[in-house]
């Protein structure tokens, strides 16, 4: 690994030291060198935007570090963030495999590392290694009851209050570190974000979140947020 700003490259799929804690990473070994050969891996800033809604599927991106949100957008200018991607991901699987357009934009939250793998080499790749095929149907699967989560977050819950909380601890499923006391996540996404999250406005989540410090039950420093009740966010749900 080579550093780059705030993070560092990762040179090789063979080589990377967290290669197995990524679900498409952890592929046998002549797979992944087969991979090696077709990939073409690019260092992106924060806020860039490597395919857009609407746009000829021109391949896949493997996100290797740093995280990417994407979304849709609607006639009236309006944007909805459907899914924040992890290292490990691959994105634009489903507009590649069936040859339609890419059906999301996809922009960078932070400096990010990726692997671009062309329409046509991809095609030829996941037909000659079937473990690649069992890799995106672990994925598909896994944003689809995403996908399920944010529409029950959306569907059940009465206000932005509940909304804003539901997603707050659905965050915390994943916090910075095992410790003793509440718990405590980065968040990087901007209040417009959010807003585009849960379907209101920044207005409005700012608001909402002025009133769950005032309340004590959050407290923010910057990015990272502490879950100071949890069980206040988990009532207010209905948990």
């Amino acid at each position: 690994m080579h550093p780059t700003g705030s993070f560092e490259i990762v040179e090789s799929c063979l080589t990377c030291p967290v290669r197995h804690q990524r679900m498409f990473c952890d592929l046998p070994d002549d797979a992944l060198k087969a991979l090696e050969a077709i990939k073409v891996t690019t260092a992106y800033p924060k806020g860039a935007l490597l395919c857009m809604e609407g746009q000829p599927a021109r391949g896949i991106f493997l996100l290797c570090t740093g995280r990417a949100k994407i979304s849709v957008g609607a006639e009236d200018g309006k944007t909805v963030i459907l899914h924040i991607a992890e290292p490990g991901e691959a994105l634009g699987v489903t507009a590649v495999v069936e040859g339609k357009n890419y059906d999301a934009t996809v922009e960078t939250l932070e400096p990010t590392q990726t692997s671009f793998i062309s329409r046509q080499d991809f095609v030829a790749f996941l037909t000659k290694y079937s473990s690649v095929g069992m890799k995106l149907v672990s994925q598909l699967s896994r944003n689809c009851k995403q996908a399920y989560d944010e529409i029950r977050c959306m569907g059940l819950s009465a206000s932005v209050p509940q909304k804003l909380a539901r997603l707050i601890l659905h965050w915390s499923e994943h916090p910075l570190a095992s410790r003793k006391g509440p718990a405590q996540i980065r968040v990087t996404l901007t209040q417009e974000e959010i807003a585009q999250s849960i379907g209101t406005t920044r207005e409005t989540v700012s608001r909402t979140l002025g009133g769950f410090r005032r309340d004590g039950w959050l407290t923010i420093k910057g990015s990272l947020w502490t879950l100071a009740n949890k069980p206040a966010l988990e009532r207010l749900v209905g948990n």
